[in-house]
């Protein structure tokens, strides 16, 4: 434990960011400098707790506290070396993952809990400024070839392990660069792209080959894969987006958030929009934009549209405003169910909470004038589930000549390959799995397309403990970790 008083000496203290009226100007990550001597204070916070909880509530078991150690040490090499053991991309989760391990963090239960986001990014980018991050390719291959299809978080980390147990792994993606989500879905202004590109490129250098503009199941057919490769892993992700269907949503200036902020993000890379994504161009510029839905993807499209100089944006929320602090029926290490204010938030957005939307309202030419709403209030019915009822003399309409659909995503895309090898689906229209194993034999699914929309976080533990079921299927046995492994201490490994 490098300073067992740490907590008691510093307070929480993250990186500030640039100025809202400044920041909307352009795309870069909207964060300044820290200085590497608060990184150090940040990780001496650490408790080292009997019982780490951080663990519990991290989904790829990071070993956290040792981690942490290393970096109060200014030991940056151990760092990555433990940090790496559970974590392929520290880079992607250090900027944009929720950090469920500090609402588990035990200091948390009094105080603010420990900057461990921060301290994950730090040891990445530290990482890579001493050069402790270079490309490994395995010293020995098993001959056996995988093709992984999608390249989000989830196909990455599948890769990336494969890769390491020495298989040979190809990855197909149908756009035209390599990221999925982590492109396409998540603004610049969160996850520069240089930081995607950068992982890519040293992937490519440990011998994983990259396919775009490949659409499997379109371009190429599942059997011709299935022919070709030893195993095939399925990571396509959640992309049928949940549909309001509510008087009106024909009309023209309604859009699904993915298509808003995929297009924005292929105008930043200068990529091209792929065939598949074909669509007309949508901007919120000089528009009275409504955002509907209260999660990530909706603060995304208001922090967008600020920066496209929207009118007005106003984000609508049918459940209620959460509390300020935790409730008694939401205790530590439980994720705080509070509310949360985003960077987009400060940049400028009405937000409404209890609202229900009713109808699209459209002008002469077709297109979207207003959105007619209500208030509502959240009532136990009598089979005991939640409801909500209109509350009398509240309808209104909202001037809305932009309404972006952020509420969230059904399941992976049907036909194409799923169809072609007739995969079977679960309830939900997810791939239906046993141990990532699907219905048939050689084909294997992880990350959204396995356990349905999640977080980035969750689709890299998807990816590895894939790539250990493939490695196991290929191999008899793998030489993979475990996410079981994660807590035992790699901090005596030197």
């Amino acid at each position: 434990m490098g300073k067992p008083k740490g907590f008691m000496e510093y307070n929480r203290e993250v990186p500030k960011t640039k100025r809202p009226e400044e920041r909307i100007n352009d795309y870069d990550e909207i964060y300044l400098a820290f200085a590497e001597e608060k990184t150090q204070q940040q990780a001496a916070r650490c408790m080292d707790c009997g019982v780490p909880f951080c663990h519990h509530g991290c989904p790829l078991g990071n070993n956290i506290p040792d981690f942490n150690d290393a970096v109060c040490e200014g030991d940056w090499e151990l760092a990555i070396e433990i940090l790496g053991k559970t974590n392929n991309f520290p880079e992607f989760t250090g900027r944009i993952c929720p950090a469920p391990c500090e609402g588990a963090c035990v200091l948390g239960i009094n105080k603010p809990p420990v900057a461990i986001e921060l301290i994950e990014k730090s040891i990445a980018e530290k990482a890579f400024e001493l050069g402790y991050i270079q490309a490994t390719p395995p010293a020995v291959r098993t001959g056996k070839k995988v093709a992984v299809i999608g390249s989000g978080p989830a196909g990455l980390a599948a890769a990336a392990q494969l890769n390491k147990a020495g298989h040979w792994v190809t990855v197909f993606e149908r756009d035209d660069k390599i990221g999925g989500l982590l492109t396409y879905g998540i603004p610049d202004f969160k996850l520069e792209k240089w930081v995607v590109n950068r992982r890519v490129a040293l992937m490519e250098k440990e011998g994983i080959t990259f396919r775009t503009r490949v659409h499997v199941g379109v371009d190429l057919s599942g059997r011709q894969l299935m022919d070709d490769y030893d195993a095939l892993v399925v990571c396509a992700g959640s992309t049928v987006p949940r549909d309001l269907p509510i008087p009106g949503r024909h009309l023209k200036g309604i859009h699904f958030a993915m298509d808003f902020l995929s297009q924005q993000n292929t105008r930043v890379t200068g990529g091209q929009v792929s065939s598949w994504r074909e669509q007309a161009d949508i901007w919120a510029t000089e528009k009275d934009v409504v955002v509907i839905g209260g999660g990530d993807t909706g603060s995304e499209c208001i922090g967008t549209s600020n920066r496209h100089k929207a009118r007005s944006v106003n984000q609508l929320e049918l459940l209620t405003q959460p509390p300020l602090q935790r409730t008694p029926n939401n205790p530590w290490p439980l994720w705080p169910m509070v509310l949360r204010t985003s960077s987009s938030h400060e940049e400028g957005a009405v937000r409404n909470f209890s609202i229900h939307t009713k109808e699209f309202l459209g002008d002469e030419n077709g297109h979207v004038r207003a959105i007619k709403v209500v208030d509502i209030e959240w009532k136990t019915g009598p089979d005991g589930r939640f409801q909500h009822v209109e509350l009398p003399e509240t309808e209104r309409e909202l001037p809305c000549e932009l309404a972006l659909l952020a509420i969230g995503f059904l399941h992976t895309q049907p036909g194409g390959l799923i169809d072609e090898l007739a995969l079977k689906r679960d309830e939900r229209g997810n791939l239906q799995c046993h141990d990532y194993q699907t219905t048939v034999k050689k084909v294997f699914a992880a990350g959204d397309a396995r356990r349905g929309q999640s977080l980035v976080v969750w689709a890299i533990s998807e990816g590895r403990e894939a790539a250990r079921a493939v490695d196991t299927y290929l191999m008899g046995s793998s030489v993979l970790e475990s996410k079981d492994d994660s807590f035992l201490t790699v901090a005596t490994v030197r």
